[in-house]
């Protein structure tokens, strides 16, 4: 027969390690980029916080693939963070993640993504950057902007034969307008965007005044814009002009600014900082949350 008293002792540990472990979860600080308006959360504010954004989601960290939902939330649980993926179309037009055309680099298919309908990617899977097949699937672009709500912001690159058109639509239909910013390459994709749906953040390709000017004449408001300036060292001149603007400024630290600063103790993320970049896009981005903690800090 049990003894009533260690039945009764036993319930007691069982139920404070319950509390325990609730209390501890409710205490987790909430990671997410969650903005009330993507417009107010992009722009330009002096003081404002740096922000991160995973080029293609990820890929650079063993057993993550880029522009996988699984790296998403892995990058998720570590940082706030700004995904920003790419799009390509199936035979059949659904939205799927993905940056080359042909599947070959990234998963176990061949060939290019528009010859397959989407069912026919199921069986596939996709690589990490080291060649290490995962078990993780191609996502949709829609499964993705659910997932992400009240989660991360997101910025789209519309790939050369995916239509902005469709894009911007499953946007509205999810109303996902307040976390994903449509990446632009040119005038008339900014010009393009805009039209469909006055109401969207575009990232632009900014990198001189007279870029700017041409857009600010065909009349796309500042406040829907945020300006990525390139890859190259920045010029502080440049981004003050803009932040006169209340525009931000990303940039384009992945490739080779990546390796500059991974060789020189990352004391460059705080040089770029300091210029007045708002917004890394990195294939590092512990490295840089690392920086930006410490300036947070001080």
């Amino acid at each position: 027969m049990v003894n009533k008293t260690s039945l009764i002792n036993t319930i007691f540990f069982i139920s404070v390690a319950v509390f325990t472990l609730v209390s501890c979860k409710t205490k987790v600080p909430n990671l997410a980029y969650s903005p009330e308006s993507l417009s107010d959360f992009l722009r330009y504010e002096k003081n404002k916080p740096a922000k991160i954004s995973v080029h293609r989601g990820g890929g650079d960290k063993s057993g993550y693939p880029e522009n996988c939902l699984e790296s998403f939330q892995h990058f998720y649980g570590l940082m706030p963070v700004i995904i920003e993926c790419d799009i390509e179309l199936t035979k059949d037009s659904v939205l799927v993640l993905m940056h080359d055309n042909k599947l070959d680099r990234t998963s176990t298919g061949l060939g290019l993504v528009s010859s397959y309908n989407y069912a026919d990617l199921s069986n596939i899977r996709l690589k990490d950057n080291f060649g290490k097949v995962t078990s993780y699937k191609i996502p949709t672009l829609k499964d993705v902007l659910v997932w992400g709500k009240g989660k991360v912001v997101f910025t789209l690159d519309v790939k050369k034969h995916t239509p902005y058109k469709k894009v911007c639509e499953l946007v509205d239909e999810l109303n996902a307008e307040n976390y994903a910013a449509i990446i632009t390459y040119n005038f008339n994709q900014v010009k393009e965007v805009y039209d469909i749906n006055k109401e969207l953040m575009i990232s632009a390709s900014i990198m001189k005044n007279e870029d700017y000017e041409r857009l600010n004449a065909a009349g796309i408001p500042d406040r829907n814009l945020i300006a990525f300036i390139g890859t190259r060292e920045p010029k502080k001149e440049f981004i003050d002009y803009l932040h006169e603007k209340g525009i931000s400024c990303i940039l384009g630290v992945l490739g080779n600014l990546d390796k500059k600063a991974a060789s020189n103790d990352n004391k460059n993320y705080l040089d770029w900082l300091n210029l007045g970049v708002d917004v890394f896009a990195t294939d590092r981005p512990e490295a840089v949350n690392e920086v930006l903690k410490l300036t947070k800090n001080k």
